[in-house]
């Protein structure tokens, strides 16, 4: 009997977050925090981060909209109304920093309950600090529900439309991509499901699977699951993971074997031409490296025959012109739609999904 993907703890709606965001607010280690403003339904009180204190996050963060006032200590968002600490920062390798602890266990001390994302299981190292044992949890997101079977290309038989990211390098924009997507999809009342492959998705939709936590063995199987639960949705979109291009990521085969894509779209940073770290590694021509993509997914057309419908940019780092100009240039290079989805929107390529 196949397990449900929905987890053990999630967020109440009821619920008034803090986000913990200390010196990575303006960086890309705290996406899971930004995507928490950008995407949780859940009221959130403040940000914490002693760097910022007193402004508010769109006077630091562009691409977030909404004046959440910034803070400088716990007790601050507690006294503001917080019930729980989403861990917002984000970890190479998804380390617990030593330096944390402190912070972990005044939290806990101070009745907020905790969304960590990291890879440390918070319940064991700091569930003695709980004080409100009825109340007051830690949600460890990256910790795997469920055993799956091994892959079968099960998702291949399906007859509805299945989107995947994929991306140039890690933290490119497939899981803001995906939800952006998502959100444009459900405005337009389609049939369209969601599956959350890493933390971030699935704090912000309380379901899905922690990819990067699964044995390789089971990787393909945990992705195909969670697809074939999504089986009555017309559209089902995948959040993406890591780069076939990146030499510590695994992410890609599983995601493509569990999903048999139909569609896939493109994610890429476009102020680099390299990939953050190690830097030493080039991006490749963006029309070649869309090829061997779909070479991938389809293997010699064993698989079924998907194709990158657009190019999702992310040029927060351009100014308006620039970006403007690097969004024509692919198009031209690469004969795709291309946008900024959260800068622009994205209806040139979502409509492509549609069509």
């Amino acid at each position: 009997m196949e397990q449900n993907l929905i987890l053990k703890i999630m967020l109440n709606s009821k619920d008034k977050v803090a986000v913990w965001m200390e010196g990575s607010l303006d960086d890309d280690y705290g996406k899971m925090g930004i995507s928490a403003m950008r995407y949780l339904d859940n009221e959130i009180v403040c940000v914490i981060d002693s760097t910022h204190s007193g402004k508010v996050v769109s006077d630091v963060s562009p691409i977030i909209k909404k004046d959440i006032l910034i803070v400088d200590s716990l007790e601050k968002a507690k006294q503001m109304g917080a019930s729980v600490l989403l861990m917002g920062v984000l970890t190479s390798g998804g380390i617990l920093p030593d330096h944390w602890e402190e912070m972990i266990i005044r939290a806990l001390k101070l009745e907020l309950s905790l969304v960590n994302g990291l890879h440390v299981n918070l319940n064991d190292k700091y569930s003695s600090y709980i004080v409100d044992k009825e109340n007051q949890w830690i949600w460890d997101t990256r910790i795997p529900q469920f055993i799956p079977k091994i892959g079968s290309g099960e998702a291949m038989q399906l007859n509805n439309k299945r989107v995947l990211m994929i991306g140039t390098d890690m933290a490119a924009g497939k899981m803001t991509v995906g939800l952006e997507l998502y959100s444009y999809l459900k405005d337009k009342n389609i049939n369209v499901g969601f599956v959350a492959t890493g933390q971030v998705g699935i704090t912000v939709t309380g379901r899905g699977i922690p990819l990067d936590a699964y044995k390789l063995d089971y990787a393909c199987g945990a992705v195909q699951q969670a697809v074939m639960q999504e089986k009555e949705k017309d559209i089902v979109i995948v959040e993406g993971q890591g780069s076939i291009l990146h030499p510590g990521s695994t992410a890609t085969l599983p995601l493509m074997r569990g999903t048999c894509p139909t569609h896939m779209i493109l994610c890429h940073l476009a102020h680099k031409d390299t990939l953050r770290s190690p830097d030493w590694v080039k991006v490749p021509n963006l029309l070649s490296f869309i090829k061997l993509n779909e070479e991938l997914a389809n293997v010699l057309g064993t698989y079924a025959n998907s194709k990158v419908v657009g190019i999702a940019l992310n040029t927060s780092r351009l100014d308006e012109n620039d970006a403007k100009n690097y969004i024509a240039k692919v198009e031209t290079e690469t004969g795709l739609p291309a946008a900024d989805v959260v800068r622009f929107g994205g209806d040139k390529i979502f409509d492509k999904i549609i069509e």
